[in-house]
């Protein structure tokens, strides 16, 4: 049984996404269950998945066989709710760069190319776009670099774009339809294009359903109302989604903060240091271990996590 420890933190908010929480938790549970482990057998490792923020880092390392010989994998983070379940999209990546011409934008800017308006036109092509793809999918970016000076015709401009989607086929056809809107904004400013897709793709999370049910009970022992799925229907991309697609793995959250605190955000860094958030990490490490005892100690229940598996990626 493997217990994930993510670590890492967001730049200029820190631990906006509780990170620090979920090793603590992954930490404490090991050290928890490990009397009955030894009563019982089988084994626990505590894993450190680096990177999780942008990186893929538990993608590289299932590509590397960090999750071969494990039967499962289990981890808790931090939110607004306490839910059994976790939504998670597919995901990749992708860096943008427009190169242009430049020349003086008053004197003589018919002898520029604005690489400028090229990126600026591809945020306008995938504004449109986004009313005719599905519910769940997500298209976010960022202007990276966009020129020197307001005098002067951009001849560079930069971006970091990411697309998400419910599953992996989807994911493909709009990875086309997004790159689309950049193609037209080259073609329309004269701007030369240049993209690279992410090297680690998230896929979508796939929680085990025998496992998140006898974590939800062990979770209401403590006194915590859980729900099966977070009512707040929210969901990002982790890259526990690949995980998931190799063993049985949950991905539940914890609530340390009231729902209108959202993660990556000012106050959700506070909260991962707050009292209520130690008592979140304490909690989760609580029914993290009681999941395990229960598991070495029943190993039908084992058998039936298996089985969940196997028919859902049979």
């Amino acid at each position: 049984m493997a217990m994930l420890a993510e670590y890492d933190a967001l730049p200029q908010l820190g631990h906006a996404c509780g990170h620090n929480l979920i090793a603590g938790g992954a930490v404490g549970a090991a050290v928890a269950a490990k009397p009955a482990i030894d009563r019982f057998g089988g084994s626990v490792l505590v894993i450190g998945t680096p990177a999780e923020e942008l990186y893929g880092g538990k993608v590289i390392m299932a590509e590397r066989g960090a999750f071969d010989n494990i039967d499962l994998a289990m981890m808790v983070h931090p939110g607004g709710h306490d839910a059994a379940t976790t939504q998670a999209l597919a995901c990749i990546g992708l860096e943008v760069e427009f190169w242009g011409k430049a020349a003086h934008a008053a004197a003589r800017p018919e002898a520029g190319i604005n690489a400028l308006e090229a990126m600026l036109q591809s945020f306008a092509a995938i504004n449109s776009l986004r009313q005719h793809i599905k519910d769940k999918a997500r298209i976010h970016g960022i202007i990276t670099s966009g020129g020197e000076a307001a005098n002067i015709v951009p001849a560079h401009s930069a971006g970091t774009f990411i697309v998400r989607a419910e599953d992996d086929a989807y994911l493909d056809e709009l990875k086309e339809k997004v790159l689309n809107c950049f193609i037209g904004a080259a073609t329309a400013t004269g701007a030369r294009l240049e993209y690279r897709w992410g090297k680690v793709r998230y896929a979508p999370l796939h929680n085990n359903l025998t496992l998140a049910r006898l974590f939800r009970r062990n979770m209401q022992s403590l006194g915590r109302k859980m729900w099966l799925s977070d009512p707040s229907k929210a969901f990002g991309s982790t890259d526990m989604g690949n995980v998931s697609q190799i063993v049985p793995s949950i991905h539940p959250s914890v609530a340390i903060a009231p729902k209108e605190v959202v993660t990556h955000s000012p106050e959700f860094a506070l909260a991962a240091a707050s009292e209520a958030g130690i008592q979140g990490m304490l909690d989760a490490a609580k029914a993290l271990a009681m999941t395990m005892v229960d598991l070495v100690a029943n190993p039908e229940i084992v058998i039936r996590v298996k089985q969940e598996f196997g028919k859902e990626n049979g």
